[in-house]
């Protein structure tokens, strides 16, 4: 079922209804449904994704700011992916 039509589904759905929620916690600039990661190599599991800037130890963070290992019974992998950044154009001219 964990790579299913359904569960796929399922993991948007619960994405889309708690994103707003997550997108105001400490560090966090992204939510998604991706692959987990466990010692920088992903799996084969689909989970809800919750990108960070930085990871922080619980205990330096408000109550508020924790993110669940799960919601609605489904997985949630926080990533930290740093400070987004936009590519920038390079110098020169484009043919159009």
């Amino acid at each position: 079922m964990a790579g299913s039509r359904e569960y796929i589904d399922q993991l948007s759905r619960v994405k889309t209804s708690h994103e707003q929620e997550l997108m105001r916690k400490a560090n966090v600039v992204g939510v998604g449904v991706g692959l987990r990661e466990r010692g920088g190599e992903y799996t084969d599991e689909p989970v809800i994704v919750v990108s960070v800037t930085r990871k922080v130890p619980r205990s330096m963070l408000d109550a508020d700011d924790v993110i669940p290992q799960e919601l609605e019974g489904v997985p949630v992998d926080v990533q930290a992916i740093g400070e987004p950044r936009a590519f920038e154009e390079r110098g020169g001219q484009h043919d159009d």
